[in-house]
C-alpha cells in the first residue's frame, strides 16, 4: 500500500506545478470548511424566516378568500417548481462548463506536449519526416547556444534597450539560464516543387524549456523574470541562393509563415500579469514583438557569404495577390434568442478574414443565417505553398460576439487554379457554409497588360469601400546618408513616413546617426499607376522635426524597362549632401498567369458520350388520387358508446417511393384532389399499392387497400376502386402515363395546359424530363499532397441532388470531384433548350479547375406528350374560360367513353368583380344545354368574401357519346349576397363539348 501512494504521489507531481497548486487549493477549501463554525441565530435571521413564511401563505388565503379554484393554485404550483428546477440545473451545467474551461486549456496543452515527446522515432507520417538525428545534435550544441543567447543579450539587446528610453538606463539582465531541455525538431517537410536555385524547409518545433531569465530595473527598485517558456509552430528554412563554391549556400532565411503558440511563465512582480486579461494582453505583446521579427512578410537573414543583397533576400517580391470575393453564406447557426430561450431567432452574422498579418473584417447583416456581403478584399501571397487564408465567422452581439464557424482555404490551390468559386464548409459548428470566388493574380514586370487591367476592374463592383487594384508597388528602404543634426547639434533618431495614395507607412527607428541604415520594404496597392507619386519624408523620432523630404512620380517607374528605380535620391529641404537610397518596384496585377500550353495527349478523347439504348426511355406516371367513399368509422366517443367517423389519408408505395396525402378531420366520404409524379421504365411492371389509414394520437387504424398493374400498358385508368380487408369503402383514382418526346415546338403548349391545373396538395405537373448522363473527364487537379484523387459527380438542380459512385483517377479517363471540390460546371436550361434537338453532348471546361481539366457529359431534354384518346376510350382536357372583364374560371372536362359520363371539375375563380366594397360570396353554376332541366342544373358551394374563391368541386352527367359532340356547358359564376337591385351573375361563358372545339380554345 505504502508503494502504491508514492507511486501516485510521484505522478502527481510529474504533472507539473499547476496540478500540485490546484491540490493544494482544494486541500486549503477543505480545511476551511473543516474549521468553519456554525453562527449563532440572530433576531433579524428569525424575523426574515417568519416573513418568507407569511410571503408564502398570502397567495394560499387570497385565492380562499376569493374563491379561486384549488386547481389554479396546485398548477401554478406544478410550474413554479418546475421552472426553478430547470434554473438550478442550468446553474449546475454553467458552473461545470465554467470549471470545465478553466482547466481544459491547462490539459490539453499538458497532454499535447506529452504526446509530442512520447512519439516513437518509428512514428512517420506522409509528408513530413522524422529526424531524430537532428534533435540530438541540438541537444549536444544546446548549451553552446545558450552561451551565445546570453552574450546576445548581455552584449547587444541590452545595451539597445538602455538608449532605446531615458526610463530604461539602468535596465540589465541578472541571471541568462537557457536551461537543459533543447527545442526538438518534431518533423521536417521538404518541398520540391520550388525553384531550383533554392532549398525550402519546412521545420515542425517543438520547445519546452526550463528558461529562467532575471531582467532588474535598480531605478525603480524593479525585479522580474521568466521561468519556462513552451513555443509551437512551423518555422520555414529558405537556403538560398545556392552557389557553385563553398559553403554551398548563400544565406540562410528563417521566418513563421503563421504565428507560432507561445506560452510563457512569467515570475516576480509580473506575476501580477497572470491576471486573467493582462496575461492575454502580455502574451499578445510578446506575439507582436515576435511577429514584427520572425512572421512573414518579416524574415531572420543570416548571410553566409559576403557581397549579398541582404535586403532583396531580407523583402523579397510577392508571389502574387489573390482577389478574395466574400459573397454569401448559408445555414449559420442562429445564436440570438429571446424571452430568455423560449423564442429561437437567427444571427448577425460577420466574417473575418486573416492571411499572416492581413486582417480584414466584413460589414454584420442584421437577422438573418443566410447573409449575402458581396465585398472584396485583395492580399499579397509571400509564400506558395504554405500560407493559408483563415476564416472565422461570428454573431454581432452588444457584449461578446458568438462564433460561428471557420474554415481555411489553401492558396497553393488558387494558383494552380487560378480561379476557385465555390462553398466552403464551416468546421467547428453544426452547420453553415460560405460562398468564395478567389483569383490568383500574377505579377508581371511590363506593362503590356495594364491598360486590360484597368478596363477589367471598371466593371468589377464591392459593396466595401475597396477598389480593385491594377498593381502593386514595393518600396525598398535601404539607407540614408549626411542627415542635417537636430537643433542644440544633437544627433538625430531618424525614422520614414512613406505615403502613396493616401496610405502611410512608418520605417523603424535608427538612434543618434546621421547615417541610419533601415533596410525595411513597404507594399502599397496602387488602383492606377499613371497618376501617383511616392512621397517620402525622413523624420525624428518625436515626428515633428523634418529632415528631408522626396517625391517621385510612379509615371518614372513606368518608364524603365523592369519597372524597377533602384538609385540615390537628393532628399530636398535638407542639407546639401543628403541622400536616401531607394529602390521602388512596380508589378502590373495580371488576371490570368501566362503557363506556356502543354501539349496536347497522345491519348485521342471520343468526341461524344456512348450510353445504352435505355438511356432517356422513362416516362411520368400521373397519380391523381380525387376522393373515397364508405369509408369504415373507426373513431369512437365516450368510450365506444357514440359513433364517431374517420380522420382518413392514403399512402401510395411505387417500389421504393412513397407518397402520403393529407389528412380530412371527420369525413367518411373524403375529397383530396391531390397529384404525384413517378418517374418511371416503359417497360416497368412495378404494382402501385394504396393503403388508406385513419389518423389517430397513438397508432394509425387500416382503412383498407389496393393494388394496381400493368398501370403504363392500360396507359390511362378513371375508375373507382373497392379497398380490401375491410368492409366497405372505395378510392377514386385517375392514372396517367405520360410518355416523353424529342420536340421543343410541345412545350409552349404543355406549360400552357400546365398552369390551368391546380391540386390540392399544390403540386406542379412537370413539364419535360432532364435526362444528364456522365462519361469521363480528364486532366483533373491531383489533392494537395501531390496524390491522385478519388472522383465522382455531384449534380444539382434546384433541390434536387444526385451522387455518382467515386472511382480511382486512372491517367485518361475517370469521373469527377472529389471530397473537397475539385472543379465546378453550370449548364443552364435556356442553353438546353436552343440546342438541336434538345441535347447537349460535348466536353465541357470545368470551372475552379486546372485549364485543361474537362468532362464529358450528355445532356438530353425530353417534353411531355398528352395522350388524347377518341372512339370508345377517352379524352381529358383541362381548360380555362374567360369571361371578360369580370375575372376568369378555371374548369377540367374529362369524358369517359366506357361510362358515358361527362365530368366537370371547378378548380377556381380568379379577378372577380365586386360591385360593393366588401367582396362578393360566389358560387359557381353549371347548366348542360340546350337541355334546362333540374338534372343538368349543379352549383358549388359558396366562398363568402373571397375575389380568388377555390372551389375544386366534381361533378359528373351521364350523357351519351354520339350526344355529347352537340352539347354546350353553360358556366356562370354568380353573387349569393346579391339584392334586388343588383344582379347576381358576376360573369358567365359557354363551352362546346366537341374535342377540337376545346383544342382551338387552348391553342396560343
Amino acid at each position: 500500500m505504502q508503494d502504491d501512494k508514492q507511486e501516485s504521489t510521484e505522478a502527481k507531481g510529474a504533472e507539473g506545478p499547476g496540478a500540485s497548486g490546484a491540490g493544494e487549493k482544494a486541500l486549503s477549501n477543505v480545511r476551511g470548511a473543516e474549521t468553519t463554525k456554525p453562527k449563532g441565530i440572530s433576531a433579524v435571521a428569525v424575523l426574515w424566516t417568519f416573513g418568507k413564511c407569511l410571503s408564502a401563505l398570502l397567495p394560499v388565503y387570497l385565492a380562499g378568500y376569493y374563491r379561486v379554484s384549488t386547481s389554479l393554485l396546485v398548477c401554478g404550483m406544478m410550474v413554479y417548481t418546475g421552472w426553478k428546477h430547470a434554473r438550478e440545473a442550468k446553474e449546475e451545467r454553467l458552473r461545470s462548463a465554467i470549471q470545465l474551461l478553466d482547466n481544459e486549456e491547462e490539459y490539453t496543452s499538458m497532454k499535447s506536449s506529452k504526446i509530442r515527446r512520447d512519439l516513437p522515432a518509428w512514428v512517420n507520417f506522409p509528408d513530413v519526416e522524422k529526424v531524430e538525428w537532428l534533435n540530438k545534435v541540438l541537444q549536444q550544441v544546446w548549451p553552446f547556444v545558450g552561451q551565445y543567447l546570453e552574450k546576445l543579450l548581455m552584449e547587444t539587446i541590452a545595451p539597445s534597450i538602455r538608449a532605446s528610453s531615458a526610463h530604461l538606463q539602468t535596465l540589465s539582465f541578472t541571471k541568462v539560464d537557457m536551461g537543459d531541455k533543447a527545442m526538438k525538431v518534431v518533423g521536417i517537410k521538404a518541398h520540391t516543387e520550388n525553384d531550383k536555385g533554392q532549398v525550402l524547409l519546412d521545420l515542425y518545433i517543438s520547445y519546452v524549456g526550463n528558461v529562467e531569465i532575471n531582467v532588474e530595473v535598480k531605478r525603480y527598485f524593479c525585479k522580474a523574470g521568466v521561468k519556462g517558456i513552451q513555443l509551437h509552430g512551423m518555422m520555414r528554412v529558405i537556403l538560398e541562393p545556392l552557389i557553385g563554391d563553398v559553403p554551398i549556400v548563400g544565406a540562410v532565411t528563417m521566418f513563421f509563415i503563421r504565428r507560432p503558440k507561445l506560452d510563457i511563465n512569467w515570475t516576480g512582480l509580473t506575476n501580477l500579469l497572470d491576471i486573467p486579461g493582462l496575461n492575454v494582453m502580455s502574451d499578445s505583446m510578446i506575439m507582436d514583438a515576435i511577429a514584427s521579427f520572425l512572421v512573414l512578410p518579416n524574415r531572420l537573414v543570416v548571410p553566409l557569404v559576403p557581397g549579398l543583397h541582404v535586403a532583396q533576400l531580407r523583402c523579397p517580391l510577392p508571389r502574387g495577390v489573390v482577389r478574395i470575393h466574400l459573397l454569401e453564406a448559408q445555414n449559420l447557426v442562429a445564436k440570438d434568442n429571446y424571452v430568455k430561450g423560449v423564442m429561437a431567432g437567427l444571427s448577425d452574422p460577420y466574417a473575418i478574414l486573416r492571411m499572416g498579418p492581413q486582417t480584414f473584417t466584413s460589414k454584420h447583416i442584421d437577422n438573418t443565417d443566410c447573409p449575402k456581403w458581396g465585398e472584396m478584399y485583395e492580399v499579397i501571397v509571400h509564400e506558395v505553398p504554405g500560407q493559408e487564408l483563415e476564416v472565422e465567422v461570428y454573431d454581432k452581439d452588444t457584449d461578446k460576439d458568438d462564433f460561428l464557424g471557420r474554415t481555411k482555404l489553401d492558396l497553393g490551390i488558387v494558383k494552380k487554379s487560378i480561379a476557385v468559386d465555390d462553398w466552403f464548409t464551416l468546421k467547428d459548428t453544426p452547420s453553415g457554409r460560405v460562398h468564395f470566388k478567389l483569383e490568383w493574380l500574377a505579377l508581371q514586370s511590363n506593362t503590356e497588360q495594364l491598360e486590360q487591367v484597368l478596363k477589367r476592374n471598371e466593371s468589377i463592383t464591392s459593396k466595401n469601400s475597396n477598389p480593385p487594384s491594377s498593381a502593386i508597388l514595393v518600396v525598398y528602404l535601404d539607407k540614408a546618408e549626411a542627415l542635417p543634426m537636430k537643433k542644440g547639434n544633437k544627433e538625430p533618431n531618424p525614422m520614414v513616413q512613406i505615403s502613396v495614395q493616401e496610405k502611410t507607412r512608418d520605417s523603424k527607428i535608427c538612434y543618434t546617426t546621421v547615417n541610419p541604415e533601415w533596410e525595411e520594404a513597404f507594399t502599397f496597392f496602387i488602383q492606377d499607376p499613371r497618376a501617383k507619386d511616392i512621397n517620402v519624408q525622413v523624420k525624428d523620432a518625436d515626428r515633428v522635426q523634418t529632415l528631408g523630404n522626396l517625391t517621385i512620380p510612379l509615371s518614372r517607374v513606368l518608364e524603365t524597362s523592369h519597372l524597377s528605380l533602384d538609385q540615390w535620391f537628393q532628399l530636398e529641404n535638407a542639407g546639401s549632401a543628403s541622400r536616401i537610397y531607394i529602390n521602388a518596384v512596380l508589378r502590373v496585377n495580371s488576371w490570368k498567369d501566362k503557363v506556356e500550353e502543354s501539349p496536347s495527349p497522345a491519348v485521342t478523347q471520343p468526341p461524344h458520350t456512348s450510353p445504352d439504348l435505355t438511356f432517356a426511355s422513362e416516362g411520368v406516371l400521373r397519380i391523381h388520387l380525387l376522393e373515397a367513399q364508405n369509408l369504415v368509422a373507426k373513431d369512437n366517443l365516450m368510450g365506444g358508446m357514440v359513433k364517431g367517423k374517420s380522420d382518413p389519408y392514403v399512402k401510395i408505395h411505387i417500389g421504393d417511393i412513397a407518397f402520403k396525402s393529407h389528412v380530412i378531420k371527420e369525413n367518411l366520404n373524403p375529397t383530396w384532389n391531390e397529384m404525384y409524379e413517378v418517374v418511371l421504365s416503359g417497360r416497368s411492371d412495378q404494382d402501385i399499392k394504396f393503403e388508406a389509414f385513419d389518423k389517430d394520437i397513438d397508432s394509425d387504424d387500416f382503412l383498407g387497400r389496393c393494388v394496381l398493374n400493368d398501370v403504363i400498358r392500360s396507359q390511362y385508368t378513371d375508375q373507382w376502386f373497392t379497398l380490401k380487408d375491410v368492409k366497405s369503402g372505395r378510392v377514386h383514382l385517375i392514372l396517367e402515363w405520360v410518355p416523353t418526346v424529342s420536340n421543343p415546338a410541345r412545350l409552349e403548349q404543355v406549360l400552357q395546359l400546365q398552369t390551368l391545373q391546380s391540386y390540392q396538395n399544390k403540386a406542379v405537373p412537370s413539364a419535360a424530363l432532364l435526362f444528364v448522363y456522365i462519361e469521363a473527364a480528364h486532366s483533373l487537379p491531383f489533392k494537395k499532397s501531390g496524390k491522385e484523387p478519388k472522383a465522382g459527380v455531384e449534380l444539382v438542380l434546384g433541390e434536387t441532388t444526385f451522387k455518382t459512385k467515386v472511382r480511382l483517377l486512372i491517367p485518361s479517363t475517370l469521373s469527377l470531384c472529389d471530397r473537397s471540390p475539385m472543379g465546378s460546371l453550370v449548364i443552364t436550361i435556356k442553353e438546353l433548350l436552343a440546342a438541336p434537338q434538345l441535347v447537349l453532348d460535348q466536353w465541357f471546361h470545368l470551372d475552379g479547375a486546372l485549364p485543361d481539366s474537362q468532362i464529358l457529359l450528355r445532356a438530353e431534354l425530353k417534353v411531355r406528350t398528352y395522350i388524347k384518346l377518341y372512339g370508345h376510350t377517352s379524352w381529358t382536357l383541362p381548360c380555362a374560360a374567360p369571361a371578360p372583364g369580370n375575372g376568369q374560371v378555371k374548369l377540367s372536362l374529362l369524358y369517359t367513353s366506357k361510362e358515358k359520363k361527362l365530368v366537370v371539375i371547378v378548380h377556381a375563380c380568379r379577378g372577380l368583380l365586386s360591385q360593393s366594397k366588401d367582396a362578393v360570396d360566389s358560387y359557381v353554376s353549371l347548366m348542360l344545354l340546350p337541355d334546362k332541366s333540374k338534372a343538368t342544373k349543379k352549383k358549388t358551394a359558396v366562398k363568402k368574401r373571397d375575389l380568388n374563391p377555390e372551389y375544386n368541386e366534381r361533378f359528373e352527367y351521364d350523357l351519351p357519346e354520339d350526344e355529347a359532340r352537340f352539347r354546350r356547358l353553360s358556366v356562370s359564376v354568380k353573387n349569393n349576397s346579391a339584392s334586388f337591385r343588383s344582379r347576381d351573375v358576376i360573369g358567365q361563358v359557354s363551352v362546346k363539348l366537341h374535342p377540337h372545339t376545346v383544342l382551338s380554345l387552348l391553342s396560343p
